[in-house]
């Protein structure tokens, strides 16, 4: 088959891509170990797409023993080059309510136990950050939810999205933080994913489901895992709709974005100067 270009990480309740056809299972070994699951290739309305469970086919990783690093070299080792991720959170703000979509084009990274570059041993790279998303691919994102037709359902166009280690959900007083840093949503996986993506030179954008309001606002139950998963599976089906239909969209107009050559200006070390194991370790991500 065609190497894909488009590439869609399932989150929590998502394990499977609706729609895809002559489907292959790809157990990639890469130099950063094993990635969350089989990577399954296939067609989605005869486009070629690559699909990866986040948190592999049973729900079995928790966000910090998702091999990240593994997960977006594997994408790429296949040819991925816009890379949309759907992912669980909990809303920070009044006006973001459960059940509602959100683009978010900001990023606070929190976490603390998890390997966020694929540079180092040899390579050094200072990817610009700035703006961690591709805007141009949010955009179609945004165009494939109004086409999608998603029943009773807002989408919020950016905001920023503060990751943590979980798996815990947080405390009142750390939801309040949150809060404070000017987050509008909260959630586990998308750091350091959306660094490595740009690492990667790859488009990233993010499809986040509210499920919850965290455990900042009073008046509302706190969070739990089933609360979240109960919602979480009542937008599931939406996010697929608008994923077959970004899809279509890509395929249709494809995108030149600025993350497909981040490394031009981000690289200091000069292939020719890195050791052979080095050059050989990154070569993927170079191209």
């Amino acid at each position: 088959m065609d190497h894909p270009r488009i590439g869609i990480i399932g989150g929590s309740g998502l394990y499977a891509m609706d729609g895809l056809r002559n489907i292959r299972e790809h157990l990639i070994d890469t130099p950063y170990g094993a990635p969350s699951d089989a990577i399954l290739t296939g067609r989605v309305d005869d486009v070629p797409v690559a699909f990866l469970a986040r948190h592999g086919r049973g729900h079995r990783l928790i966000p910090s023993e998702i091999p990240y690093r593994a997960n977006i070299y594997a994408l790429k080792a296949l040819g991925v080059s816009e890379l949309l991720a759907i992912s669980a959170v909990g809303s920070l703000r009044e006006d973001i309510e459960p059940l509602d979509m959100v683009l978010p084009d900001q990023f606070i990274d929190l976490t603390r136990q998890r390997p966020s570059t694929f540079f180092g041993q040899g390579a050094v790279a200072h990817v610009a950050m700035a703006d961690p998303v591709c805007t141009l691919l949010a955009a179609r994102v945004a165009s494939a939810f109004d086409r999608s037709n998603v029943p009773d359902v807002r989408l919020h166009h950016g905001g920023t999205y503060a990751c943590i280690d979980g798996p815990a959900f947080s405390t009142r007083a750390e939801s309040h933080m949150l809060r404070s840093l000017g987050a509008h949503i909260v959630g586990m996986t998308n750091m350091p994913e959306a660094r490595l993506a740009r690492e990667a030179q790859m488009a990233y954008a993010t499809l986040a489901l509210v499920t919850d309001y965290d455990c900042w606002h009073t008046q509302r139950e706190a969070v739990s895992a089933d609360m979240a998963i109960a919602n979480l599976m009542r937008n599931a089906k939406h996010a697929q709709s608008v994923a077959r239909t970004l899809v279509r969209l890509l395929h249709a107009d494809p995108i030149a974005s600025p993350a497909h050559t981040a490394l031009q200006s981000a690289l200091i070390t000069r292939p020719e100067d890195m050791a052979p194991e080095t050059r050989a370790r990154l070569a993927v991500l170079l191209t």
